[in-house]
Order: structure tokens, then sequence, then C-alpha cells
């Protein structure tokens, strides 16, 4: 059974960083995309940024910059480091993953048929 569990999220003023990270169990493709995507209450879920197993990166365009997502294959963990952090970051943040047959692009990543339960990030003026 897959499961993905974030960390990290929390309060934090404009400018200043916070490193989410996502621990994958159960998880054993060979081939897969994983990433990012955030929803505000009432809006949309954003995709935020992604990866896949032969090492493209996509992110969005509202986080290009300043985001960088990482795995580290060692602990099957998926990070998100996020500096420059705006009040429009504020979201619940969630980790999503799929597998083969999977096209990395960044605003399908909402759709991906595993997902965490998510972690709040909130970012003050």
């Amino acid at each position: 059974q897959v499961q993905l569990v974030e960390s990290g999220g929390g309060s934090v003023q404009a400018g200043g960083s916070l490193t989410l990270s996502c621990a994958l169990s159960g998880y054993t493709a060979r081939h897969y995309c994983m990433g990012w995507f955030r929803q505000v209450p009432g809006k949309e879920r954003e995709g935020v940024a992604g990866l896949d197993s032969d090492g493209a990166i996509d992110y969005g365009d509202s986080v290009k910059g300043r985001f960088t997502i990482s795995k580290d294959n060692a602990k099957n963990t998926l990070v998100l480091q996020m500096n420059n952090l705006k009040p429009e970051d504020t979201a619940m943040y969630y980790c999503a993953a799929t597998e083969a047959g999977c096209v990395l692009v960044v605003t399908y990543i909402p759709d991906f048929p595993y997902c965490g339960q998510g972690t709040q990030v909130t970012v003050s003026s």
C-alpha cells in the first residue's frame, strides 16, 4: 500500500524559508512522476513542482527561482525547499505521485493518484 506523509509546514514571515518533506512508503515504481501541489480554500489546486525518474524537473511559474524540488533516494523522501516565501504562497501543500506512463507536467500533479494528507504553510507579511 502506497503511503505519502508530508511534514515541515509551519508559519514564517515573508522572505523566510521552509523545507517540506514527503516520506514515501510502499512505493516501488521504477518509472515515476512525483511532486507537490497546493490548495487554498475556494481556489483550484495548483501544481508547484515535480520530478520524474528520468531526472526531469518542472516548476510552476509562480515559484520558479524560489523553490527547489529534490528526492533523497536513500531515505525515499521527496523534498521541497522553499525560499523567499511570499504571503501568496500560503496554502495547504500536498505531496503526490504516480507511476509508469506518466508525463511530467506540473499542472498534472494535482491529479496524481497517490496523495498525502497535506501540511499547512502560512506566510505572513
